[in-house]
């Protein structure tokens, strides 16, 4: 089993050390090993867990919805369905976003064909 170093999480993931800090503290991130010294040591799982929550943050999923799902996961299979439904409604908020975004896109493309036509 592989061990990673603070630093080489935050090269992985992309987050602060004051990011992963905080996550542990809120919960959202289970207690991390320490070492003798008492150095965060992460495992394998922490990084692909920090990986999912990289992924929801990334699509605007807020600290709240985030904790639910790590509630969730922690409670086993039988809360498939529930992590379903949350990811679900995910990703709807998701779907809107992109749909807002591709329409500022096309309005924006209008105004630079507008502005060639011009020239």
């Amino acid at each position: 089993m592989s061990v990673y170093t603070p630093a080489e999480v935050v090269e992985e993931t992309g987050f602060s050390l004051d990011t992963l800090r905080y996550y542990e503290k809120i919960g959202l991130l289970e207690r991390v090993e320490r070492n003798a010294a008492g150095q965060r040591r992460f495992s394998e799982e922490d990084v692909g867990w920090l990986g999912m929550i990289r992924c929801l943050r990334d699509t605007g999923m807020p600290i709240a919805m985030l904790l639910r799902f790590a509630e969730l996961v922690r409670g086993g299979d039988r809360t498939i369905p529930d992590r379903i439904r949350l990811l679900e409604e995910h990703d709807r908020q998701v779907q809107a976003q992109i749909a807002n975004l591709t329409e500022r896109q096309n309005y924006i493309h209008r105004k630079i064909s507008y502005y060639r036509s011009v020239l």
